[in-house]
């Protein structure tokens, strides 16, 4: 596997689609940084957010999952509480290539304010907005900042295109946009 560079992310952008809306240089003046980078494309974070709150009672089961167990909010920027969670959705929208993985990592600045970002592998000809957890692990209530970087995605080319794509099995996440909420 090859990790592919601004210049392929670039031609994939412009030829494919592969990301939109696309932004052909990092921007970073006044604001987390966003946009094609040497070897990734940081992605931004949209305006809506479904924070984790207990005032229910629920329980977080995959299987069974109820949407009573976050609220809803949306707005420049969203506020997490101490040692909680939020998902939020990328402003892009990605179309990976039959014979790419995509990694993601989540923006140092955020990092080091003691913020973790989660997004599980986008596997080939996957395509939508991507979901993002957001975990603060701090004692203290952390904010988000929307329509700035939240992640870096990592282009991964194969050295052939596998036998069954997720297109193929017709994945359940297909075709997102917004927040994905957990599917069995």
């Amino acid at each position: 596997m090859s990790i592919m560079p601004d210049h392929w992310i670039r031609r994939m952008a412009a030829e494919h689609g592969m990301i939109e809306p696309f932004v052909e240089s990092q921007r970073r003046e006044g604001v987390i940084s966003f946009g094609l980078s040497s070897y990734g494309y940081d992605a931004r974070v949209a305006d809506e957010f479904k924070v984790f709150t207990n005032v229910d009672n629920a329980l977080v089961d995959p299987k069974k999952f109820a949407d009573d167990s976050f609220v809803t909010r949306r707005g420049p920027t969203c506020i997490i509480p101490p040692n909680s969670f939020a998902l939020a959705h990328t402003v892009e929208y990605f179309r990976i290539p039959r014979d790419v993985l995509v990694i993601c990592l989540g923006k140092s600045t955020y990092a080091r304010c003691g913020l973790i970002v989660n997004v599980t592998p986008l596997e080939p000809e996957w395509e939508g907005q991507v979901t993002i957890e957001i975990s603060n692990t701090t004692p203290l209530p952390a904010r988000i900042y929307a329509n700035e970087g939240i992640c870096q995605f990592l282009f991964l080319q194969g050295a052939g295109a596998p036998e069954v794509s997720y297109a193929d099995r017709k994945g359940k996440y297909m075709g997102q946009r917004g927040v994905a909420l957990p599917r069995l």
